[in-house]
């Protein structure tokens, strides 16, 4: 069962009360116990927050709701995770986190941050997206979408460069409600749901950052993972699969998060008959192919996902796995 942190709905109560609503007749009208709403670490069906907040804005007549969620909402819904994204050197670095272990908060969540799909130069997309049934929960993903945007601000400044706000789901409060909360254009209608941000966003050093803070929250979330990551292999596979399109692939980073030193790593691979450089290699090439043979991306934006500075590399790289060009793997010629 897909489960996130009751800490998902933070705040809810106050919300319900400032418009004049019963808070936990609300929660037991979608079967959940009313105590999740004030914990933090209660383990709920994401599904049930989700009708909860869906639920609550057609009982109330509040079609914003999702935003007013997210307007209360701070840092310390993340938890343990807080901690390493304030203490992180770069937003970089602080993104690689989220996409590590937004697990340990809600496991049906989804980030990552790729070229603008307009082509825009200088402009990078970051998209956001939650596996809660066939059709986005509005609400839900009003309140996440939103979250994400106070995070950026509260990591790195109000100034952090947003330009624009696209939706793959039909908004049920005024597109006006949007952009008072973001303070940029909205736009409908996507494929996708992200942010437009800029290219080098990435790269924005976070102030006052404690790398012995970061370690050891860290060090816990390693800890909390599911047992499937423990073998070494795996964990850095894993790790270099979900921070690509965020830093790029460095052992230290890596043997950073798994709070090992970098000899120590570089020994527990070579244990298991592997390295460093050959687990990356294995990880883009399977995401290069999976981009080329089940989407339409076009080749520059894969280059991007996959950490490569430009598109020749990308090209030399095919040539090399499958002994063909990235367009003819993508026509079935292989």
């Amino acid at each position: 069962m897909a489960t996130m942190r009751s800490a998902g709905v933070k705040g809810f109560r106050a919300v319900v009360e400032s418009l004049g609503g019963d808070a936990d007749a609300l929660a037991r009208r979608v079967g959940l116990d009313p105590a999740v709403l004030d914990e933090d670490d209660i383990l709920v069906a994401d599904w049930l927050l989700a009708d909860l907040l869906e639920e609550s804005a057609h009982a109330l007549a509040c079609p914003d709701l999702g935003l007013r969620m997210a307007a209360r909402h701070g840092l310390d819904l993340l938890g343990p995770l807080a901690i390493v994204l304030v203490n992180s050197p770069t937003t970089g670095e602080a993104l690689a986190a989220v996409a590590r272990y937004l697990r340990f908060h809600a496991d049906t969540i989804h980030v990552g941050l790729g070229p603008d799909p307009s082509g825009a130069p200088e402009t990078a997309a970051f998209s956001y997206a939650q596996d809660v049934g066939a059709e986005p929960p509005v609400q839900a993903m009003d309140a996440g979408i939103g979250f994400v945007h106070r995070t950026f601000v509260e990591i790195t400044g109000p100034g952090y460069g947003l330009r624009s706000i696209h939706l793959s789901y039909e908004p049920v409060a005024p597109l006006t409600a949007y952009e008072d909360f973001f303070g940029v254009p909205v736009v409908t209608g996507a494929a996708t749901t992200y942010l437009r941000i800029p290219a080098d966003f990435a790269s924005t050093p976070i102030a006052g950052a404690d790398e012995a803070n970061r370690a050891r929250a860290m060090a816990y979330l390693e800890s909390v993972l599911p047992p499937e990551l423990e073998d070494f292999p795996g964990r850095t596979r894993a790790i270099v699969h979900e921070t690509l399109a965020f830093v790029p692939p460095q052992m230290s980073h890596v043997a950073r998060i798994l709070n090992v030193g970098e000899r120590t790593l570089q020994r527990r691979l070579a244990e298991r008959g592997t390295g460093f450089a050959q687990i990356v290699d294995d990880v883009r090439r399977e995401t290069v192919h999976r981009y080329l043979t089940r989407t339409s991306m076009p080749l520059h934006e894969i280059s991007a996902a996959v950490g490569f500075a430009e598109q020749a590399t990308l090209t030399r790289s095919a040539r090399r796995w499958w002994g063909q060009t990235p367009r003819a793997v993508r026509h079935g010629t292989t």
